[in-house]
């Protein structure tokens, strides 16, 4: 099952990653993956959160303009060689691998990682074929 990734872009300047925090907090909003990469000028944040709809809310009430991607939240083996196992399938059915960061939580022992893909649907009919667990909206919970 797909989820929902917000992205919102930032001056790279002091304080600018703590004011999303700050507004999402204060609301109530609990980050449960983050991904920050900067250029010279501009942060690029990718997140996922437990209540995707209400952060979109609360970040354009705020005048932060966000940009909704569907991705995949995955189980990877927390071993040598695990995320070979989640990557090989994707490669193999053609499908590239713009990005990936960890989830702050666990279901079980496996760690669990946000992916952004080119084929988001196809890419998670591959994995669960390949017996990659596939996580759905408990994604925002745990």
């Amino acid at each position: 099952m797909v989820i929902r990734q917000i992205s919102v872009s930032l001056d790279n300047i002091p304080g600018a990653l703590l004011h999303i925090s700050d507004i999402l907090g204060r609301e109530g909003v609990n980050i449960r993956a983050i991904s920050v990469a900067d250029t010279s000028d501009i942060s690029t944040v990718r997140f996922v959160v437990d209540d995707p709809e209400k952060a979109i809310n609360i970040l354009k009430g705020n005048g932060i303009a966000t940009k909704e991607t569907k991705v995949l939240a995955v189980e990877t083996p927390d071993h040598p060689g695990g995320l070979y196992a989640v990557l090989l399938p994707l490669k193999q059915a053609g499908i590239n691998v713009h990005y990936l960061y960890p989830h702050l939580g666990r279901i079980s022992r496996a760690a669990i990682v946000i992916l952004g893909v080119d084929k988001t649907e196809e890419a998670e009919k591959v994995l669960r074929a390949n017996w990659v667990n596939v996580v759905g909206k408990e994604v925002y919970t745990i």
